[in-house]
């Protein structure tokens, strides 16, 4: 299944379970990391580029793997999310990091 087809997917069961997507929500972009050095330059950049978002570092539950979970309010349209995903897909990889999903604050 593509990301494009999982993000449709997601929505539809979200809306079925009666999330108002119409409306702003707390939406978490996951971000991981093999190096914790290569996390922190993530969550730096965020906070000097992007200070309107909110970002963590976390370690990962798999061993030797850092998260930054960037949360950004948010009303989850199709083209919001994926335009999300696009924008921390490229921080990420300047980081050498990668976009690991997305999912509301419940």
């Amino acid at each position: 299944m593509t990301a494009i087809d999982e993000t449709t997917q997601v929505l539809n069961e979200m809306a079925q379970a009666g999330v108002d997507l119409s409306v702003a929500h707390d939406v978490v972009f996951f971000q991981l990391f093999e190096k914790q050095e290569q996390a922190k330059q993530m969550l730096v950049y965020l906070q000097d580029e992007l200070p309107e978002v909110r970002a963590e570092l976390l370690p990962d539950e798999i061993p030797n793997v850092w998260d930054v979970n960037v949360t950004v309010n948010m009303v989850p349209s199709y083209q919001n999310i994926v335009d999300q995903e696009k924008l921390f897909e490229q921080i990420a990889g300047q980081f050498n990091g990668y976009n690991d999903g997305w999912g509301i604050e419940a």
